[in-house]
This record gives C-alpha cells, sequence and structure tokens, in this order.
C-alpha cells in the first residue's frame, strides 16, 4: 500500500506566500481560508515568523492592510514601498488597491 504523505499546515503556508504576485498583498485570514482553516490566521502568522527568507513575506498583512511584524514592520514597509505597494494617507496598505484573491496562477519559485 502506498504511502500518503500530508503536507504541514505551514509547508501550505508557504507553498501560497510563495505565488503572491509582485506588488500585491494578502491577508492573513485570506490565507487561512485557501487553505480550508478559516479560524487559523493566528496560525498563518506563527508560519510566517519562522519562514525561508526567500519567501516573499512582506506581502502579508491584515485585513484591514495594517503592516505587522514588531521589529520587523518598518523593514516590511519599506519593503512594500520598494514594490510600489500602495498606502493610505493613515499608514495601512490600500487593500482595495493590490489585494491579490489567488487567482494569478503565476507560480513565484521562492519556495520549493
Amino acid at each position: 500500500m502506498a504511502k500518503v504523505l500530508k503536507t504541514s499546515f505551514f509547508d501550505q503556508v508557504y507553498g501560497l506566500v510563495a505565488k503572491i504576485p509582485y506588488g500585491r498583498v494578502i491577508s492573513y485570514g485570506q490565507i487561512a481560508r485557501m487553505l480550508g482553516n478559516p479560524r487559523a490566521a493566528r496560525t498563518v502568522g506563527w508560519a510566517l515568523s519562522a519562514c525561508p527568507d526567500e519567501l516573499p513575506w512582506q506581502r502579508v498583512v491584515k485585513a484591514d492592510g495594517t503592516v505587522t511584524g514588531g521589529s520587523f514592520a518598518e523593514l516590511r514597509r519599506t519593503m512594500l514601498y520598494e514594490e510600489d505597494v500602495p498606502f493610505l494617507s493613515d499608514g495601512r496598505v490600500d487593500m482595495e488597491a493590490c489585494e491579490w484573491d489567488g487567482s494569478d496562477t503565476t507560480v513565484r519559485r521562492y519556495y520549493e
């Protein structure tokens, strides 16, 4: 009988984050919902706090566009500015202008 390997939730998060297009963002909750676990937004955050450096982790923000990351928040904000991600006057990402819905199927090979 063939052995079925189950991909960990963290690995699923990493696979999805690797696909976020340049200049686009997604929320922690969106990732959780896309992975079939809508109440796991916090777990998505834990996964990203331990993710490989090659992933575009800066592209994941709170649902209201708030840039999080503790001591890395300013670095994340700078990285997003460099990608021409638009910000609102209050400092949040303009989610309406650049939110990724997962429909772009271009795979970004940041993580295998």
